[in-house]
């Protein structure tokens, strides 16, 4: 809060800059007006197309695409080509239900299928998609209960599942499993290190110890990275070599960090060639619209060609978290691969042969079905979440845990657009508090709470009590504009007839992990907390355009 007298005397400035004569003020503005036009802080809004609701989407309909093929927070992409369909999942980290899986058919366009995993494990970080003798398998590396890491893994005869319950490979403090066959037909991860295990045939407990498997190649000692952190191996057999596509340099930190390399072998136990052409993918400059690119995997599009998937954050909209780009690659005559997407600054052809699927899915919601995994997941839930939760009377009801934000639980929806407005109606039943965020995690969020007799503001993660108003209140519709990281607030108590403009804007563009941690972003949140319950009904998104 700012100091009143420190306040005052910032008005009295104002005041006197105000009282000055014209002719005091017109050289400085004529100036200003003579002056060299100033450069943008961000570059200029790519041009994407616009899908459901105006969110943007990668398809420009003209045979081109735009990245990101899939926005907002989708890390450490893992990718499946089965037939036609391509499969791809994520890192869920905290949110459950969670491991949500996307379908495609010509790589530019993407829907969800639905969640993988129900049951809490912990932060899941970057997982593997695969397929052997006809069964599905995500490889998942967790620290349940807050212990060590340990690879699990969950199966499922259709992609659509049920997926089975995780099963702990015993495989401990490993991280970014890489599932491939070797020539000797046995299955193998490889993990971050870059470190190799041996499983058995049925893909489910380890069969071997953890041994080192490939000394990744290194970069120059000058170059402005976080740290070495081999890490994400992502492995194919193509021709007559295995193929291990790296991802070293550090995931966050400064933008030019991580990086894409790559090596192979004529055999999945060594020894490892590095590429010539390393580092395959880099950002070299905090101008390019993509900051921190890598953890790649390459697959074979519908048409034969070749593409290589991997994240990366956006210039300026860290809060988005790391999204999926798609980059064409061509094999060399000497058996490697190049990136041929530059910076990924225009439009890019579009994969060739494949038929163009749906694109994402509306996230407005009247609450009439059941979209967990899919859209809203819990940050961080206890096992037994779901009992707080239940479809009535016109809505989804969430009982109260808690005080504040910070401690419950909020149901968050992730958005991948610059710039956006989200409105729900929140009815308050008993001693309740409800109320609209933008959340990261307990330590890093915005918004506005609600209680049956004062509307309440939090700002810098913590309530404003100066701030607070007092209200009758049984029921609100607020709406949260989100404009390029400024966010307002509106709310109304006669159904959005009326609108009142909350007092307080806010900026978040610095809420991410770079300075939090936890490799998350900022989502949309509602909250239920005290004795009573919150009744959500009516949640309505739009896309903006951006700046």
């Amino acid at each position: 809060m700012t100091n009143p007298s420190r306040r005052s005397a910032f008005k009295t400035l104002l005041a006197g800059a105000a009282s000055l004569p014209a002719a005091a003020v017109l050289p400085a503005q004529a100036a200003a007006r003579n002056a060299a036009p100033a450069v943008p802080a961000c570059p200029p809004a790519p041009r994407w197309g616009r899908g459901i609701e105006g969110q943007r989407k990668a398809d420009l309909g003209d045979g081109t695409y735009m990245n990101p093929i899939i926005s907002g927070d989708h890390p450490d992409p893992t990718i499946l080509k089965d037939g036609k369909d391509y499969y791809m999942t994520f890192s869920s980290f905290l949110s459950y239900p969670g491991i949500v899986i996307w379908h495609s058919t010509d790589l530019v366009n993407w829907t969800p299928v639905g969640p993988a995993l129900k049951k809490p494990l912990g932060t899941i970080w970057a997982l593997d998609l695969c397929k052997h003798n006809g069964r599905y398998f995500i490889y998942i590396p967790a620290a349940p209960d807050g212990n060590g890491w340990s690879i699990y893994a969950i199966w499922a005869d259709r992609i659509e599942g049920p997926w089975s319950d995780p099963i702990d490979l015993k495989i401990s403090g490993c991280i970014d499993p890489g599932h491939v066959v070797g020539e000797d037909g046995k299955r193998y991860l490889f993990v971050n290190g870059i470190r190799r295990v041996r499983l058995t045939d049925d893909g489910l407990a380890a069969d071997g110890p953890v041994e080192p498997a490939y000394q990744p190649w290194r970069y120059p000692e000058d170059w402005v990275v976080e740290n070495f952190a081999p890490e994400g191996p992502k492995l194919l057999r193509h021709g007559a070599y295995f193929y291990i596509v790296t991802a070293v340099g550090g995931t966050a930190g400064p933008v030019t960090g991580h990086m894409v390399i790559a090596a192979r072998s004529k055999s999945i136990h060594g020894p490892w060639e590095h590429c010539p052409h390393n580092p395959i993918v880099r950002t070299t400059s905090n101008k390019e619209p993509w900051w921190s690119r890598g953890h790649a995997s390459l697959v074979e599009g519908p048409g034969g060609d070749w593409w290589m998937i991997y994240h990366a954050y956006e210039n300026g909209f860290r809060t988005l978290g790391r999204q999926t780009l798609l980059e064409p690659i061509e094999w060399t005559a000497d058996g490697w691969f190049r990136a041929k997407g530059g910076d990924l600054s225009k439009p890019l052809p579009k994969p060739r042969g494949g038929k163009a699927g749906p694109n994402g899915f509306a996230l407005s919601d009247d609450f009439s079905k059941d979209r967990f995994g899919v859209q809203w997941t819990f940050h961080d839930p206890a096992p037994n979440e779901m009992a707080r939760v239940r479809f009535a009377n016109g809505g989804l009801e969430i009982k109260g845990k808690g005080t504040s934000p910070a401690d419950a639980t909020p149901l968050t929806c992730g958005v991948g657009d610059r710039a956006y407005e989200a409105e729900i109606t929140l009815d308050l039943l008993g001693a309740a508090e409800g109320g609209i965020l933008l959340f990261y995690n307990p330590k890093a969020y915005v918004g506005l709470g609600f209680t049956p007799d004062t509307v309440k503001t939090y700002e810098y993660s913590e309530e404003l009590p100066w701030a607070r108003r007092p209200q009758a209140i049984s029921s609100v519709r607020v709406r949260l504009t989100n404009d390029d990281n400024v966010v307002t607030f509106h709310y109304s108590f006669d159904g959005g007839k009326t609108w009142q403009l909350h007092g307080t804007r806010m900026e978040v563009s610095g809420i991410h992990h770079n300075v939090f941690g936890g490799f998350l972003s900022l989502k949309v949140g509602v909250y239920a907390a005290g004795g009573g319950t919150v009744r959500l009904r009516d949640f309505r998104y739009r896309a903006l355009a951006s700046s």
